[in-house]
């Protein structure tokens, strides 16, 4: 047997079965056979140095495969590790990936039931107003107009729910500071509840420390968060009490929502805050609610800098806490102050503008407003409301129409839509900014356009005021009369 050949598998094997052996298999658990070990008997010879000379040949060679085995070895068992270790990772990616199918299912079935609710009332209600040999009472005609006001509200706020969690997410929620009054802000947030819990024959109580005055933060987020807590409490209480709780301590102020509902397990607890869970629980219905609203909460609450805390038992009620500080700081080192982050068309709020109709008188001239609008249910809803103001409105469904009214009168304020049928509403404001004639004209735009980005993309393109749909017509009045003049 000479060393330099290669040795068949039939050879090793002739070898291993000889008495004694010369061979060995090498195995493992894993791979089987890894290697053989060979041991070779040379004859002794009359020359001593001969033989020397062959064992330091031979030991050097077995060395030299035995080192070469052994870095063989190591290796392919790291590579083994490393393909347990990524079939573990992908086994929880999976079971991952499957969890979150289960949810989102079923947060489209719920979000599918929460829509189709309100939608229903507003169906319903609006048949009967419009059904021939009807005549409801004033009364009742109030009542069915309240109701399909309430469940377009509800609309509105979920379909807001499902995308500040996306802005949220993807790090686009753009925040408004300013200084809160927390006293008016805490008793107005339990106005809104109160009917609810009137209805489920709750107590509501309020407790607020004499010390807390104001904070600076975003207070329609703050308002949105302590009513995502008030909702959910009041849903899961069926007699006693549900309460607000606010006192600063150190540095933070806590906002305390309690009640003396069902209470939480710890296993729901450790749930709490993930997309789309919801508690089984046999007090609330199955597809009641989106599963959002305290994952919201507390991504708005870390927004601002705070967390929330959660304390529960079963059938001892649950206090979910927002703790917040009480002063928020710019990366220069400075408190933010009122409006630093908004813009143009953001100072307004329709909760400060009268919501009664009464017209208006602007230099005793009827101020003419052009509307360009494709929808006719929407033009003829801001066509009533701002001639009741008293302004004069000309409506254009296309660009075209919208020329031709330009050539014939110049208006004080242009009202245009951005999705236009088969028309691009940022190239007619192009057009608009090209013309001369045009360019002092105010031109504000109404659009359902409300993604992240849409407002900037439309100021940028030269437009004075931004407003999304659907259409806050307090609003609407406020921005219009800001620009409206006169004309001849």
């Amino acid at each position: 047997m000479r060393l330099a050949e290669e040795i068949d598998i039939d050879d090793l094997q002739l070898l291993e079965q000889q008495k004694p052996p010369s061979a060995w298999q090498l195995a493992t658990d894993i791979d089987g056979v890894i290697g053989w070990l060979i041991i070779i008997r040379t004859p002794v010879e009359s020359d001593g140095n001969s033989f020397k000379d062959t064992c330091v040949q031979i030991t050097s060679q077995l060395l030299t495969c035995a080192a070469q085995q052994c870095v063989t070895t190591i290796t392919q068992f790291r590579k083994i590790q490393s393909l347990q270790q990524h079939c573990q990772h992908l086994k929880t990616i999976n079971q991952e990936l499957e969890r979150t199918h289960q949810l989102k299912n079923q947060f489209l079935a719920n979000t599918s039931h929460e829509i189709r609710t309100p939608l229903s009332s507003i169906t319903g209600f609006t048949h009967l107003l419009l059904a021939q040999g009807y005549d409801p009472s004033k009364e009742r005609h109030q009542e069915y107009l309240s109701i399909i006001q309430s469940s377009s509200k509800h609309l509105l706020a979920l379909i807001n729910d499902i995308l500040d969690l996306s802005k949220i997410e993807a790090n686009q929620l753009e925040m408004q500071w300013e200084k809160v009054d927390l006293q008016t802000l805490c008793r107005n947030v339990l106005i809104l509840v109160k009917e609810k819990a009137a209805n489920k024959g709750l107590k509501l109580s309020l407790e607020l420390d004499p010390s807390v005055n104001t904070l600076l933060a975003d207070s329609l987020r703050l308002k949105q968060m302590l009513l995502n807590l008030l909702f959910n409490a009041l849903k899961f209480t069926t007699n006693g009490t549900v309460g607000l709780q606010v006192k600063p301590k150190n540095s933070w102020i806590y906002f305390t929502v309690w009640d003396t509902g069902t209470g939480i397990s710890q296993k729901h607890q450790a749930e709490l805050f993930q997309p789309y869970f919801q508690i089984s629980n046999s007090v609330v219905s199955r597809n009641e609610g989106t599963g959002l609203g305290l994952v919201v909460t507390r991504k708005l609450a870390e927004l601002h800098g705070g967390s929330i805390e959660v304390e529960s038992e079963l059938g001892c009620g649950s206090r979910f806490t927002i703790v917040l500080p009480l002063k928020q700081e710019n990366e220069s080192g400075g408190v933010r102050g009122v409006g630093e982050v908004g813009g143009v068309g953001e100072d307004a709020k329709s909760e400060d503008i009268p919501s009664s109709l009464q017209p208006v008188s602007i230099n005793n001239h009827s101020p003419n407003i052009l509307l360009v609008e494709d929808d006719s249910h929407n033009a003829q809803l801001m066509q009533i409301y701002l001639e009741r103001l008293g302004y004069q409105i000309n409506w254009a469904n296309n660009g075209e129409q919208m020329w031709k009214i330009l050539n014939r009168q110049k208006p004080a304020v242009i009202l245009l839509d951005i999705k236009l049928l088969n028309e691009n509403g940022l190239a007619i404001i192009q057009q608009l900014q090209e013309h001369q004639q045009y360019q002092s004209i105010p031109i504000i735009v109404q659009t359902a356009m409300a993604m992240k980005g849409d407002r900037e993309i439309c100021l940028a393109a030269g437009v004075n005021e931004y407003i999304s749909k659907p259409i806050d017509l307090p609003l609407l009045g406020s921005l219009v009369a800001k620009y409206a003049k006169p004309t001849i």
